[in-house]
């Protein structure tokens, strides 16, 4: 019975991450350049099951079968997949047809500089004239920070080529990894390379004044999170009988 309590919890444990998870990618469904994110269920190794020794087998063990101890959160993955491309004729919102991804300067609070990547395009111009995300980390092109003249006419070109007034000033850092398992999330939209990570040429083409929207399917979610409730409870509704179970063996069985 309290083996039954713990493999009903692991169950609700389990439905908890996956109704976390779906929440935030509700949560995100209009943040531009957003991945869907998923989780995998991963069952206990299944435990050889042996009848306890008793005088029904003559004191022997006897083999009934095998039984699993529970479910528990295999890994949460991301979804890569390429959101719709949305027109805004904004000057700075960017978007990539394809895969890469922008290469960002980001500070922390300790004032240390980290470089990022990500497909949130959703960029502003600072008065100073450099191209920032909303939290203000650089745009970065080859030559670094870049810096865009304010009263100039800007245009990005597909493969990220600047030009101002039809001069070519720098060209926007957009790459690529060949496996995104080495790629570590950070906040809703930034990844960064972990060791292992290798780097290759970004096959997308830029798109002005265009922003890639969230590849999360909101219906898709609302059905996958319904199915999730109705599992958590019904184990809830296993604990609830295991608890029945142990309140009248101890109760009444006891007394007896």
């Amino acid at each position: 019975m309290v083996r039954g309590l713990y493999t009903a919890w692991t169950g609700l444990y389990n439905e908890q991450k996956r109704l976390d998870v779906i929440a935030n990618n509700i949560a995100n469904a209009a943040t531009t350049g957003y991945k869907q994110e998923g989780v995998t269920s991963q069952s206990f190794d299944d435990m050889l099951t042996i009848k306890i020794r008793d005088f029904s087998e003559g004191k022997q063990d006897r083999i009934i079968g095998s039984m699993s101890l529970g479910v528990k959160v295999g890994e949460v993955y991301t979804n890569h997949k390429q959101g719709p491309l949305r027109v805004t004729g904004n000057t700075y919102d960017l978007a990539l047809d394809g895969e890469g991804f922008f290469q960002m300067k980001v500070t922390d609070a300790a004032g240390n500089d980290h470089i990022r990547y990500t497909r949130a395009g959703n960029f502003t111009i600072t008065q100073e004239g450099y191209i920032t995300d909303a939290d203000g980390n650089h745009l970065q092109g080859e030559s670094g920070d870049l810096p865009v003249p304010t009263d100039a006419t800007i245009v990005f070109d597909t493969d990220g080529t600047v030009y101002a007034n039809g001069e070519a000033i720098d060209k926007l850092v957009i790459v690529d990894f060949e496996d995104y398992n080495y790629l570590k999330k950070f906040a809703d939209t930034m990844y960064e390379p972990v060791d292992g990570a290798t780097q290759i040429e970004a096959a997308g083409a830029l798109r002005q004044s265009c922003l890639e929207q969230s590849n999360v399917n909101v219906v898709q979610e609302m059905v996958q999170m319904i199915a999730i409730t109705r599992a958590y409870e019904a184990n809830q509704k296993v604990v609830q009988t295991m608890d029945s179970t142990l309140d009248q063996a101890v109760n009444s069985v006891g007394r007896v």
